[in-house]
């Protein structure tokens, strides 16, 4: 019985590991919103802590990186699904401000990240009458 468990425990494990590489590669899931002088993202990425987020931006390029410690194997962990890594790179589809390719600002709270980013504005209001 002692190996039929063993097996099961490794088996969950690996399920675990490609499930979080899963999740790696395709998080965080963001939200864009746009209003007349800036753009909000909302980005999911619970389970990290303010210290562990990088962003940058270079042009429209949001750079958006995660890296959290690795749980030690000591705690009996089955499965770990959580991804420990985020690295993901997105094309803006706005203009930013010339000379203010800075966030104005950012904010992480309860594992959702909100930037916001001043953007240029293009074109010209129509009335409906």
């Amino acid at each position: 019985m002692g190996l039929v468990k063993s097996m099961a425990k490794e088996m969950m494990k690996e399920i675990g590991n490609k499930s979080r590489e899963f999740y790696e590669f395709v998080l965080p899931p963001v939200d864009m919103h746009i209003d007349d002088d800036k753009l909000t993202l909302l980005i999911d990425i619970p389970g990290f802590e303010k210290k562990d987020i990088k962003l940058s931006l270079n042009g429209n390029i949001l750079s958006i990186q995660a890296c959290k410690e690795i749980p030690d194997e000591k705690h009996n962990m089955i499965c770990n699904q959580r991804p420990n890594i985020i690295d993901k790179k997105m094309r803006l589809p706005v203009e930013i401000k010339e000379g203010e390719e800075s966030v104005s600002s950012a904010k992480y709270d309860k594992g959702v990240l909100t930037v916001i980013i001043p953007v240029e504005k293009h074109g010209k209001d129509i009335a409906i009458e």
